[in-house]
């Protein structure tokens, strides 16, 4: 009988900093093998192959990276974006705290995105403004 493999679900699983750490390093450059990931990470996450490749295999289960058999390895790349990954943590988070109201979640956005610069709270301000028409021609 052949293993069925999980379906991925709405919510995801949290990420651990060696999970994060190889995510980054295949959104900078796609299908790396275990071995190619181990050499690029910083001093501060050095790991040994087998530590590696089984925080791959649990990306991989978590539906989070994709692999190829090539040759003797595998190369991954990572399923989804770092902006769609991004969206995907917020809105559990968000989906997690959510009291019925939006204010605190709305403030609490703006309040982060005022501690960087004007020009952050602008962009925001026109990507609001860009949803709004979006609607509008809806």
């Amino acid at each position: 009988m052949q293993k069925k493999s999980p379906r991925p679900s709405n919510t995801l699983p949290q990420l651990g900093d060696l999970e994060l750490t190889l995510l980054k390093a295949l959104w900078d450059a796609p299908d790396q093998s275990a071995h190619a990931l181990r050499q690029k990470l910083p001093a501060a996450h050095s790991s040994s192959l087998s530590t590696v490749q089984s925080t791959l295999e649990r990306l991989h289960r978590k539906h989070l990276v994709q692999r190829e058999k090539r040759g003797h390895a595998y190369t991954y790349r990572a399923r989804l974006g770092r902006p769609e990954l991004l969206g995907k943590l917020l809105g559990g988070v968000i989906r997690q705290l959510h009291t019925g109201s939006l204010e605190p979640i709305l403030s609490s956005f703006v309040d982060f995105a005022d501690r960087f610069d004007d020009e952050t709270l602008e962009q925001l301000d026109a990507l609001v403004q860009q949803r709004l028409e979006q609607r509008g021609d809806q």
